[in-house]
């Protein structure tokens, strides 16, 4: 099994409800798994998809709700998740998190905390 594709989207903030909304169907239409940190500034998006055009899909849903200071972090890419105790995204499922801590943790539960990181501009390439 080919390993999964993941992007990452930064905006100004994510506190729109109707656009969440559209989202989370935009999540169940192109099958992938997303997480969003809401609520405040930054607006944080990460994608993960099976294949590369439905992460490519989702991302162009994102840009078409234009939000402000829409910046593609790490473009649509094969995964690098590391670690033998990764775990699985439900794919077609839209969850939402609080605060920065909260979805860093949750990157490193996906075996993606390093790359989150260095998309996010926390670390420096290797």
């Amino acid at each position: 099994m080919s390993p999964p594709w993941t992007a990452l989207i930064r905006t100004h903030h994510i506190t729109s409800r109707k656009k969440i909304a559209k989202l989370r169907a935009a999540a169940s239409a192109h099958d992938i798994y997303a997480l969003l940190r809401s609520g405040g500034c930054p607006g944080i998006m990460y994608c993960q998809g099976r294949s590369e055009s439905c992460v490519r899909d989702w991302v162009a849903a994102v840009q078409r709700l234009r939000y402000k200071d829409f910046q593609l972090a790490t473009k649509p890419a094969e995964s690098e998740a590391a670690g033998s105790d990764v775990q699985a995204a439900s794919y077609g499922k839209l969850e939402e998190v609080e605060s920065v801590r909260e979805f860093g943790a949750r990157m490193q539960g996906l075996g993606v905390w390093g790359w989150w990181r260095r998309g996010m501009g926390y670390a420096r390439e290797t």
